[in-house]
């Protein structure tokens, strides 16, 4: 994607890699848009960026993406980057029976939230000269950790997808990139501050190295041999990386 002279929205932009994401862009001079939940801080993070623009939403109910998305081709209409990153992470246990209500809201935001917000938007982005939408996935998209069993099958839900529309846009002006992230150290589940965790400024910078190119994917090195899943041989690697997790557990 080109990395300057863009209208860019970003889910989920109030923390985390949304929010350094939306700093990295607003640096390089775009227009930014991010979207949370919680108006005050929404807010803060305006005043504290002069440019970024905050815009509440609840990226898990259908008709409040369809109101934001209505009023971002009102308000914004130049818009031609949708950064859909907003997610959440909640632990659970397969081998145990699994709460409905936890798994409805992890797909209601991580798998359906994208899918919707993009849908709403995604003939607005064919008007434009030049547009991107970008999901955040996950390395756990390809190698699933077994404390967050419905997790992981969202993000590669999400991945799947990503490869379907891609294709159906092949002839259009819009193009589409994922980010699949490591473990970076945030407070998707809890920020500890634990070394095996890559630090969010060292993410952001590489992940914008690679979203300036036009690279379908867009990961940092230290994954390459975990997104090069080596097909049969993925069952053990997926139990090795657990047996790893559950001998060194992640700080909860």
């Amino acid at each position: 994607m080109q990395l300057t002279g863009n209208t860019i929205f970003i889910t989920g932009g109030t923390s985390g890699i949304g929010l350094g994401l939306a700093k990295a862009f607003h640096a390089l001079g775009n227009k930014v848009i991010i979207a949370g939940r919680r108006k005050a801080l929404l807010r803060q993070i305006s005043a504290e960026y002069p440019g970024i623009d905050g815009v509440e939403l609840d990226i898990s109910e259908a008709a409040d993406i369809a109101r934001v998305a209505k009023d971002l081709i009102s308000d914004y209409p130049t818009l031609n980057v949708l950064i859909n990153n907003a997610g959440i992470m909640p632990f659970d246990d397969a081998s145990t029976p699994v709460e409905d209500a936890a798994s409805r809201s992890i797909l209601d935001t991580n798998l359906l939230g994208p899918i919707r917000m993009t849908s709403e938007l995604v003939e607005h982005l064919k008007g434009q000269p030049r547009s991107t939408i970008i999901y955040n996935t996950s390395v756990l998209a390809y190698v699933p950790i077994a404390t967050n069993a419905v997790y992981s099958a969202s993000k590669a839900a999400l991945h799947s997808y990503a490869l379907s529309q891609r294709f159906m846009l092949r002839a259009t002006n819009v193009t589409v990139q994922e980010i699949a992230p490591p473990w970076v150290d945030t407070d998707l589940v809890k920020k500890s501050g634990d070394p095996r965790a890559m630090p969010l400024d060292a993410f952001i910078e590489e992940t914008m190295r690679g979203l300036g190119t036009e690279e379908h994917e867009v990961f940092v090195e230290s994954i390459r041999a975990m997104r090069d899943n080596p097909g049969l041989g993925e069952h053990q690697l997926v139990h090795d990386f657990n047996q790893y997790i559950a001998d060194n557990p992640i700080p909860v």
